[in-house]
């Protein structure tokens, strides 16, 4: 029996791979890469209590892809494709890590008497350090099943027209917000109070700012992500994938009545 569910569940993610556009599949990973990587640089703030780093840049990115692909294919698959994203992202950390150990020169370094700090800090900065990586990685998954289940949940209330512009605008920016939210927490927690030496106070005020400025992008980008969801569902993109799924709840169902 576990076989056989574990059978299932192969299959039917190997479908999923097969029916979700692979230009999306590829932005998302490499916004996870970016995003983990630009957290290594703090932005200067006007104020001290005002904290945030450079990863908002492109953090907004991978919440964008993660509403249309919930939105289109459900937060089951949307779950899915995070997981292989963040085991991707992690392989070329280890890659970054690997090479960052070879003994050589970066070419920014050649600097008359400075050459060793910045060869040594470029190694730091793109060989990453295990909390970082590790508290980006929590704090990623946790967000994205947060976000993922809100957008759906909110999108399963408006029964009467789910796909209108209106009910995309609502779930997207709610499911951002709080994801956005949680992702910035979590990182900031487990990262910024645990070994930089931020307050509380620091770790939620870097959160909402980054939820606000993340906001500000999507509210840029909204409309092409609603038109890329109509065009999937004109276009019947993942088919296999939905027709696998409605046979898989037939069968459930004839069981349970068995």
């Amino acid at each position: 029996m576990f076989k056989q569910k574990i059978k299932k569940e192969w299959e039917e993610f190997c479908t999923l791979m097969r029916s979700v556009p692979s230009i999306i599949v590829a932005l998302f990973i490499l916004s996870l890469f970016a995003m983990n990587l630009l957290a290594n640089k703090s932005i200067a703030m006007p104020v001290e209590w005002l904290v945030s780093d450079c990863g908002i840049i492109v953090s907004w990115f991978a919440f964008f892809t993660m509403d249309i692909l919930t939105k289109h294919f459900g937060p089951k698959a949307a779950n899915e494709i995070t997981i292989v994203a963040i085991i991707v992202n992690l392989f070329f950390c280890l890659l970054m890590f690997i090479a960052s150990k070879i003994t050589g020169v970066w070419g920014e370094s050649f600097v008359s008497g400075s050459e060793n700090i910045i060869n040594n800090a470029l190694d730091k900065t793109f060989g990453g350090t295990w909390y970082v990586v590790l508290g980006s990685t929590i704090a990623f998954l946790v967000s994205a099943i947060v976000n993922n289940f809100s957008n759906y949940g909110i999108g399963k209330i408006f029964k009467k027209n789910p796909d209108s512009i209106g009910v995309f605008v609502l779930r997207t920016y709610i499911s951002t917000a709080v994801g956005q939210f949680v992702d910035n927490l979590v990182f900031a927690f487990i990262v910024s109070y645990f070994f930089f030496g931020w307050s509380i106070g620091q770790c939620f005020i870097c959160a909402a700012t980054g939820m606000v400025v993340e906001l500000l992008c999507e509210a840029i980008f909204f409309y092409p992500a609603f038109l890329i969801t109509k065009k999937w569902k004109k276009n019947q993109v993942g088919k296999e994938y939905f027709e696998l799924r409605k046979m898989e709840m037939v069968n459930e169902s004839i069981d349970n009545r068995d």
